[in-house]
């Protein structure tokens, strides 16, 4: 069977923008790639506030074209914290999927979604088991959280790159249709939204740390043994 890589974000965009490439390596790899959105409800994000349920469609087809499903629960931006409801909620979610391994967000965060999305991942990843009384349901083998971009992460010192220059044109067009879709074409003259910009600059950095083009940048929320020689 295919192993399962489960990505977790707050919002539509935050996977797509943090981890793009390692998406598209996993799913060029065989590997079955799924998106878990926490929030579902865009009423009260301005550019969607009208078609939030458009929004959450148009990435859902998106993400199909990349070889990732797309999954959103029904939490609204600013209006969600770290509950016994939340956490069985995304509980249940995880258990569904059952990965393999896990991406999540970094806890510490400029962003008030982001924070508590990244507390109940965690939680949720590794407790599904006793949350919900399923006692077949195994954590992932492997567990990271990613930096989501130098307006919202803090203090993130990652201690896993990954080699993201192949895939780095999908990755960057992915995003850009992501964009497109939340924000509408923008005008002439004004170049592509500035998350791609800011996506690019953040790749290239993380490439230069380890010597490669483009990479992505991680860091291990457990200590797993790693082959030297």
């Amino acid at each position: 069977m295919a192993q399962t890589l489960l990505a977790i974000g707050a919002h539509y965009d935050d996977c797509v923008f943090g981890v793009p490439g390692v998406l598209v390596k996993a799913a060029r790899k065989g590997w079955r790639v799924v998106i878990l959105t926490l929030i579902g409800d865009y009423t009260n994000f301005a550019p969607a506030r009208d078609r939030s349920e458009a929004l959450k469609e148009g990435c859902t087809a998106i993400c199909g074209d990349y070889g990732a499903e797309m999954r959103f629960l029904d939490f609204k931006g600013h209006r969600f914290g770290v509950t016994e409801e939340t956490q069985l909620a995304v509980a249940r979610a995880v258990a569904e999927v059952r990965p393999d391994a896990a991406l999540v967000l970094w806890p510490h965060d400029r962003h008030g979604d982001h924070g508590p999305a990244a507390r109940l991942s965690e939680v949720a990843l590794r407790h599904a088991g006793p949350l919900l009384e399923d006692f077949g349901y195994q954590p992932p083998r492997r567990l990271y959280a990613y930096d989501n971009g130098p307006r919202h992460t803090i203090a993130f010192e990652p201690d896993t790159y990954v080699d993201v220059t192949q895939e780095w044109p999908t990755a960057a067009e992915w995003l850009g249709r992501f964009m497109k879709l939340a924000y509408g074409p923008r005008s002439a003259g004004a170049g592509p939204h500035p998350a791609l910009d800011r996506k690019a600059t953040q790749a290239a950095y993380r490439g230069k740390t380890c010597g490669v083009r483009y990479a992505e940048a991680l860091r291990a929320l457990d200590a797993y043994p790693q082959e030297i020689v």
